[in-house]
């Protein structure tokens, strides 16, 4: 299905899912993203993630997925509630029906009959044997992106331990001796997950590796080379990666890739990086992003592999002024593989919550407003559903949320206040640590960085 007719079909689908009740949420039931590093989990990268009991999976693997908290948000939507995690959602559909969010767009590409039956009839505490699961095996990872976490990279963890935590803010201090990061060898949740495995892929229908860098950790590896001992063919694989590692790491992953593809042992395979926006803006948010080399492994994965890449982009405060630089490669990119096939270079543009120094929402709207119409505007002289070397109607309208929810949202003076005071304390101790400068990357926030100053 092209990206085109998306749109229709998750309208479609709201009145189905409102027999069950109107916050209602598949994703609660079928999706899980599970951080065995720290042994956590959730739904969707939205709500926090939260603890896996260790007692939990002991008993039973799925409890990887199935923890008791889980079960008791399940049990708030199936009446009608709103779990607190899962106010991205809600933010978004407070705007108006025409407002297209992530619980309406995954009710509709989770669908089937059978499992919205099972969810409908079955008992709220069930357990369930999710369509999707993304796993994160470790930490290990070569960037620390600015609003990331120690938690999920080892190059941040690293910082941290050396220069201790961003004490000057009142946000994302990002301290570390409050949560345990397990060693990929000896770690339980790791082990629970080679128990559950076996009998969770009979049924899975998408996993998704995440990190940290997965092309970084042994786990990936070791799971490609069981799907080549032990074929799933109705299995699509997904990688998240950032693209920043050696670019023979990429051709061994395209070589893989192709040969459980040939050999008909997974269904398809799809590939996700993030980027925020291009050129030094971008490498001064990701930190351990060489453009150079970014760029060479993407097209190394774009020529050998013809597969369609994704692009997960945290649209944060440094993304405002700076956006169409972005959005001008994805045409360019558009252009060189539109022979591939449908819209191959595509993106996703959430917007970022937290940290309250990386949120939009701390700008002046008066001064930074333009330039969210002015990207708004880009993608909309530049659609055609048609075309793929173009944009379509529903990257325009992800955007248009962002850019409306930015319009529309008001913090309290005390709020913005303490957002631009950690922007500047934030941004001055991030620069004295790496050796960057942010007026010289930012030139359009100068006078925004100097206000936050006099805070």
């Amino acid at each position: 299905m092209n990206d085109s007719n998306s749109l229709e079909r998750i309208k479609k689908f709201i009145p189905i899912m409102n027999e069950i009740s109107p916050t209602f949420c598949m994703a609660k039931w079928h999706h899980t993203t599970i951080y065995l590093q720290t042994g956590e989990t959730h739904s969707c990268y939205h709500p926090r993630p939260h603890k896996i009991p260790l007692n939990e999976i002991a008993i039973d693997p799925s409890a990887l997925h199935n923890t008791e908290q889980k079960k008791l948000e399940r049990l708030e939507m199936l009446n009608g509630e709103k779990p607190s995690g899962c106010q991205y959602c809600w933010n978004i559909e407070t705007l108006g029906e025409d407002y297209i969010s992530d619980r309406k767009e995954r009710n509709s590409s989770i669908y089937r009959p059978d499992r919205f039956e099972q969810i409908k009839n079955g008992d709220w505490n069930q357990n369930i044997n999710p369509e999707y699961i993304e796993v994160s095996f470790g930490n290990e990872c070569n960037f620390k992106c600015g609003y990331c976490h120690p938690k999920h990279s080892s190059a941040y963890y690293k910082e941290i331990k050396d220069f201790g935590p961003y004490d000057m803010v009142k946000n994302h201090r990002n301290d570390i001796d409050w949560f345990k990061v397990y060693e990929e060898e000896t770690n339980p949740y790791v082990e629970a997950w080679w128990r559950w495995w076996p009998e969770v892929s009979k049924t899975l229908n998408i996993l998704r590796i995440t990190g940290g860098e997965p092309l970084l950790q042994q786990s990936t590896w070791r799971l490609l080379e069981d799907l080549d001992k032990n074929p799933k063919p109705n299995l699509e694989v997904n990688i998240n990666s950032n693209f920043g590692i050696k670019p023979i790491l990429m051709e061994r992953l395209v070589e893989r890739v192709n040969k459980l593809l040939s050999e008909k042992k997974i269904k398809t395979f799809k590939m996700f990086t993030s980027l925020d926006t291009w050129g030094k803006p971008a490498e001064y948010i990701r930190t351990g992003l060489n453009l150079e080399v970014w760029e060479q492994n993407f097209h190394t994965y774009m020529s050998k592999t013809n597969l369609p890449l994704t692009f997960m982009i945290t649209f944060n405060i440094l993304t405002v002024t700076n956006f169409q630089d972005l959005l001008e490669k994805f045409l360019e990119w558009r252009k060189i593989y539109k022979h591939q096939s449908w819209a191959t270079v595509r993106f996703d543009t959430p917007y970022l919550k937290e940290p309250l120094q990386y949120d939009m929402n701390i700008l002046p709207k008066d001064k930074f407003m333009p330039y969210m119409y002015a990207h708004l505007e880009f993608i909309k002289n530049n659609i055609d559903d048609k075309n793929v070397e173009k944009f379509n109607s529903l990257e325009y309208e992800k955007f248009r949320r962002v850019v409306d929810y930015m319009e529309s949202t008001v913090y309290s003076k005390e709020k913005l206040k303490e957002g631009r005071r950690d922007f500047y304390n934030w941004f001055t101790e991030y620069d004295r640590r790496r050796g960057t400068d942010f007026v010289s990357i930012f030139p359009k926030m100068i006078e925004f960085y100097n206000s936050c100053k006099d805070e």
